[in-house]
């Protein structure tokens, strides 16, 4: 059962991950959001930033869960410089906008001087042992 405040759509695998059935590289957790890893990153330590309660879009949920999750959008990127002091931050709104996963969430991407890394090309999984690499930094001290 998933805690107050969030849903349990089978059918999303953010709603999974959240509710603890599906797997992911956790980097932070509070009573609302949630942060992990990409499974398939444009760069090293891409991650996302994710309400815990479902809506499609930023604008499908309460004024008080977007704060919440702007709140650790924004703890999260004060520590992304960890890894790279540029970085990306992107919402994709709708399958124009290139959003896959209809659970909204902010992707962001450290930058390390490389092309572009949005243009279209295979994205692999990540490695378990780079995973937790990643993880090991960008947690809290």
């Amino acid at each position: 059962m998933p805690s107050p405040g969030t849903s349990d759509r089978a059918d999303c695998v953010f709603c999974e991950i959240v509710a603890g059935r599906s797997p992911a590289y956790l980097l932070f957790e509070d009573a609302t959001t949630m942060v992990f890893l990409d499974l398939f990153p444009f760069t090293r330590g891409h991650f996302l930033v994710i309400p815990k309660q479902h809506g499609e879009r930023l604008t499908d949920l309460p004024e008080a869960q977007q704060f919440s999750l702007i709140r650790t959008l924004d703890r999260m990127c004060r520590r992304v410089d960890r890894l790279a002091p540029d970085y990306n931050v992107a919402l994709n709104a709708g399958l124009a906008a290139g959003q896959i996963i209809f659970h909204v969430h902010f992707h962001v991407i450290p930058r390390y001087g490389e092309a572009n890394p949005f243009h279209p090309r295979t994205r692999v999984p990540i490695e378990k042992p780079e995973a937790d690499a990643v993880v090991a930094v960008l947690r809290p001290p």
